[in-house]
């Protein structure tokens, strides 16, 4: 019996939600398991947050309605990719629980696996790191709504993996995400 190869790609789809709060290292953990996945002859798609905003969620803006309308675009654009057979690798702060449990069931009602990655990174990290300059900004009341200080981040209750990534090199932390794709047979 031959297996048509379409039907193989579109069950080797799956979305990788990596949420957790600015500068926690969800970007670059993503980009690091991307080129791995890739290396392994996967396809792969990052869905950056910074990127989506920019292109597909232009106009929105930070109250938590406009977070969760960018949450849900970003929701469906990844479960239609990894419905056709794409590893989507989201870093996403998406701070609040119900906005992604609604992603979780899309995936759920289409039948597509859906892994929640909580980069668990404490805030005292984050804000020493800094990526984008964003903790300074609003320590000098030029920001407010900064996810994690001054507006809520519903960290996940029960993520397939959490990370730690103050505890562990970048390479460490993809590892882990891959070793949950393995699992699940998915890598």
């Amino acid at each position: 019996m031959t297996t048509n190869p379409q039907e193989t790609d579109v069950t080797s789809g799956a979305t990788v939600w990596l949420t957790g709060l600015p500068s926690a290292g969800k970007t670059t953990i993503a980009y690091e398991l991307a080129g791995r996945l890739r290396a392994e002859g996967h396809r792969v798609e990052v869905l950056d947050g910074d990127e989506v905003r920019e292109f597909i969620s232009a106009g929105l803006g930070f109250s938590r309605e406009d977070r969760h309308t960018n949450v849900q675009r970003i929701g469906f654009v990844a479960e239609l990719l990894s419905r056709n057979g794409v590893k989507v690798l989201v870093p996403v702060i998406a701070p609040y629980a119900d906005s992604r449990d609604a992603v979780r069931k899309r995936h759920e009602a289409n039948g597509t696996t859906y892994l929640e990655v909580h980069v668990a990174t404490p805030v005292e990290v984050c804000s020493v790191r800094d990526v984008k300059g964003l903790y300074a900004k609003q320590a000098a009341g030029e920001l407010s709504g900064l996810t994690g200080v001054d507006d809520p981040y519903e960290e996940p209750e029960a993520p397939e993996l959490r990370i730690e990534s103050q505890d562990q090199t970048v390479q460490e932390s993809a590892a882990s995400v891959h070793a949950l794709l393995t699992e699940r047979g998915l890598a």
